[in-house]
């Protein structure tokens, strides 16, 4: 049976509609697992991701069998994305597709998972651990759901994230430029091109990489021409 997906704002997809009347009736009993998806629900939309996050975990804690109870874990887990606690969101959206590997809405996890390393990434300058788990996050997405919605929102991220790498190697490359260390800066250009292009650095990417292979002739030349006056100079 298709059920209604809890989603956060803006991503706002519902899979089927069975039993999404059932949510809105006022009227239930608060203590029905519906009622307290409700109440949850009701909570998430005021902000109070605290207190959803105890009445999602009381529905999935008493009526662990219920099939509402299931969608209460996404409810954590977009709870805690919400609230910006990104590495609670991350383990509770981990934790609903090991449990439910079949489950319809593990496309939607495994996009929110791969949200959660995007939003823990740092700047250009700073370590990429969590870009490059993120890369592999929305990469496992599009490998195992290539026909889902939430892979091409995924393709669009992994674009983003690969730029971040690319930008991450630029600066470094750079750094190496400056210092004229040109041998690792042309190992961090070259990179770029080869694992990171179609991402917005193509151009300037080409163009150091010209630079740098100049630089290191212009070197060798140099090197080359000492070392052959410093042979020319007679014995004393």
């Amino acid at each position: 049976m298709k059920r209604c997906v809890f989603l956060l704002v803006g991503v706002a997809m519902l899979i089927g509609t069975s039993g999404c009347a059932l949510l809105k009736d006022k009227s239930m009993a608060r203590g029905t697992p519906q009622g307290l998806y409700q109440q949850g629900s009701e909570l998430y939309q005021k902000k109070k991701y605290d207190k959803a996050i105890t009445i999602f975990q009381r529905l999935k804690d008493e009526y662990p069998l219920e099939d509402i109870a299931v969608l209460a874990e996404i409810g954590i887990a977009d709870s805690h994305y919400s609230d910006k606690s990104y590495p609670e969101a991350y383990l509770a959206y981990d934790e609903f597709v090991n449990r439910h590997p079949t489950d319809e809405n593990v496309p939607y996890a495994l996009y929110q998972m791969g949200m959660c390393r995007y939003k823990m990434t740092d700047t250009i300058d700073r370590d990429q651990t969590e870009t490059w788990k993120a890369k592999a996050d929305f990469e496992r997405l599009i490998s195992r759901y290539p026909k889902s919605q939430f892979a091409v929102m995924g393709e669009k991220m992994l674009t983003e994230v690969k730029r971040m790498l690319a930008e991450n190697e630029f600066y470094v490359g750079q750094f190496y430029f400056r210092q004229k260390k040109y041998r690792a800066a042309l190992k961090r250009f070259e990179l770029i091109a080869r694992d990171f292009p179609n991402v917005g650095l193509d151009y300037k990417v080409k163009y150091f990489i010209t630079e740098t292979r100049r630089m290191i002739t212009e070197e060798q030349r140099n090197n080359a021409e000492r070392t052959e006056k410093i042979e020319q100079v007679p014995n004393l």
